[in-house]
């Protein structure tokens, strides 16, 4: 079990179906706000996509970063900002191949796209982030032609540019092989000890949220590393006590669950108390940012 826990909130996503909650935030302005609240509430990281505020539609406009980390900068929260570097992936492809592939929409771009926003605001110097997430694999994102691509030299790419930039990299793990070729990457000098590692469960069709699944990564684990697993939608909640059980982090958000309880929107605020409950009645305690700092080895 994990005594000392570090709770991120996802706070956006990059799915539109998200907007449908009424605590969804769209413009930078509310996305810094919805951060900032998690953080109050005890998140020591938050997560974060940005969207069109025209159209609510994800978008990797660096504009908009720049303005949400300039605001939550700006506001003196104490948090760690973690930017997603997860657009740019999709590929819809055709039912004839070549013909009609990419499908409309594809984003799919090179790595270096992805991360153009991380680039910019950290050659900028100002809003620099401290975490930038990446991908750790390929797969297929639900039913039909969708599919979400991430080679292995791309992410060696990703994991040069984030040290060339100073920015940490968290390994978002979907799968058994995700995690083999992160341990392969620690073994090529590519990651900074301590590795971050995110377990991503229940995301079709990834890694179950199981018991089972769950265990059979942990215990594939490389030794000298940060890890924190999540599940998505009702297992949420459940997935906070299973992680600490198991040695973990927590991830909580509106990109993974839009509801409080049955029927019950919730906001990022009351997702990431309800999950500081959790924690502490299972007598393990939250790490502030600063403390969250030192564990994950951040420069």
């Amino acid at each position: 079990m994990n005594h000392e826990v570090i709770i991120s909130c996802a706070v956006t996503g990059d799915d539109t179906k998200v907007t449908k909650s009424p605590h969804c935030a769209v413009t930078p302005q509310q996305i810094a706000a919805t951060a900032i609240e998690a953080a109050q509430a005890g998140a020591a990281i938050v997560h974060i996509h940005v969207r069109d505020p025209e159209t609510g539609g994800f978008s990797m406009e660096t504009r908009y970063y720049r303005e949400v980390v300039k605001r939550i900068r700006e506001s003196k929260t104490d948090v760690i900002v973690n930017l997603t570097c997860g657009m740019g992936g999709y590929i819809v492809v055709g039912d004839k191949g070549l013909t009609d592939t990419p499908g409309p929409g594809s984003d799919f771009c090179s790595q270096e796209e992805r991360m153009r926003h991380v680039i910019d605001l950290a050659q900028e110097g100002k809003y620099k982030p401290d975490i930038c997430t990446l991908d750790c694999g390929s797969l297929n994102f639900g039913d039909g032609n969708r599919a979400y691509v991430s080679t292995p030299n791309y992410l060696r790419k990703g994991m040069q540019i984030a040290r060339d930039l100073g920015v940490k990299p968290e390994l978002e793990i979907f799968d058994t092989g995700n995690l083999w070729f992160a341990k392969q990457c620690i073994k090529e000098g590519l990651l900074d000890s301590p590795a971050l590692l995110q377990l991503c469960m229940g995301i079709a069709y990834g890694v179950p949220a199981d018991v089972g699944h769950a265990l059979a990564l942990v215990n594939s684990l490389p030794a000298d590393c940060v890890w924190g697993s999540f599940a998505i939608s009702r297992m949420q909640m459940p997935w906070v006590a299973q992680s600490v059980l198991l040695g973990g982090n927590v991830r909580v958000g509106l990109e993974d669950n839009l509801y409080l309880s049955k029927g019950v929107y919730a906001s990022n605020a009351q997702l990431v108390q309800k999950a500081r409950g959790i924690i502490e009645a299972m007598g393990a305690r939250i790490l502030s940012p600063a403390e969250a700092r030192e564990r994950i080895g951040l420069r």
